[in-house]
């Protein structure tokens, strides 16, 4: 069963037994990035310098990346008449406003991007939505895994270009460069210590397996990724001390 980039950083976040998402801030801006990731490795969108474009509206047959091609060309769009209407009004600030940023589609993304994987993923038999309420009030959804067969496959994948040294497809290698941008090192590996296997995800996430714009698109979603990823982990920090 072939699934998507950002379905299988969703099944690697999601406990197997209890459903419960690992370390799910982070895995949610992976999973953003990688459902941008398989848009981008279908040539369906590109990314430049940090700006999104949209390069062909064709449908790609999979329900969650099309369902996202359809919310992003629309988001696009509507950037680029603030970005006209900012230049005919000749104001600076709305010509900047008007520009499609990867992360600030990334940032707008996460959240729906999480919800619609789970989803997929439900729809396809991988994981089984269960819901219950915490407390006797609080609604509470778990989604623990159903049909290991996937993720059984995603792990082999991940071992034999991580641990053995294989050679992996621009596929498998923009799924590692997502998770070295994220840092979700224990969620591939979580039996190994993260000095074991991070400067072989930062050997692959800088390698050569995708040339052209292609590689360079991932380079640019991952660059952004980690990015978000930086700020979001320094606020987070300041606001713990500040409270």
């Amino acid at each position: 069963m072939q699934v998507t980039i950002g379905e299988e950083l969703m099944l690697l976040s999601l406990d197997d037994e209890s459903g419960v998402a690992k370390e799910a801030a982070s895995a949610g801006w992976a999973v953003a990035g990688g459902i941008l990731a398989d848009l981008v490795l279908a040539g369906r969108v590109t990314v430049d310098d940090g700006r999104l474009a949209v390069a062909d509206r064709t449908p790609t047959g999979d329900p969650l990346l099309d369902g996202r091609l359809d919310r992003l060309a629309e988001w696009a769009d509507r950037k680029a008449d603030e970005k006209a209407a900012g230049k005919a009004a000749g104001k600076a600030a709305d010509r900047v406003a008007g520009q499609a940023k990867a992360s600030d589609w990334l940032t707008r993304d996460r959240p729906t991007a999480v919800r619609d994987a789970v989803q997929r993923l439900c729809e396809r038999g991988l994981v089984t939505e269960e819901r219950h309420r915490a407390f006797g009030l609080f609604p509470v959804r778990r989604y623990p895994e159903a049909d290991p067969t996937v993720e059984r496959e995603l792990r082999e994948r991940l071992a034999a270009a991580v641990l053995r040294g294989e050679d992996p497809d621009a596929r498998t290698a923009t799924l590692i460069a997502l998770i070295h941008a994220t840092r979700l090192y224990r969620l591939a590996f979580p039996d190994l210590p993260r000095k074991e296997v991070e400067p072989r995800f930062a050997a692959i996430a800088a390698g050569e397996w995708a040339s052209g714009p292609v590689g360079e698109a991932i380079r640019n979603t991952q660059a952004a990724i980690a990015a978000i990823t930086v700020v979001t982990a320094a606020t987070a920090a300041t606001t713990a001390v500040i409270t």
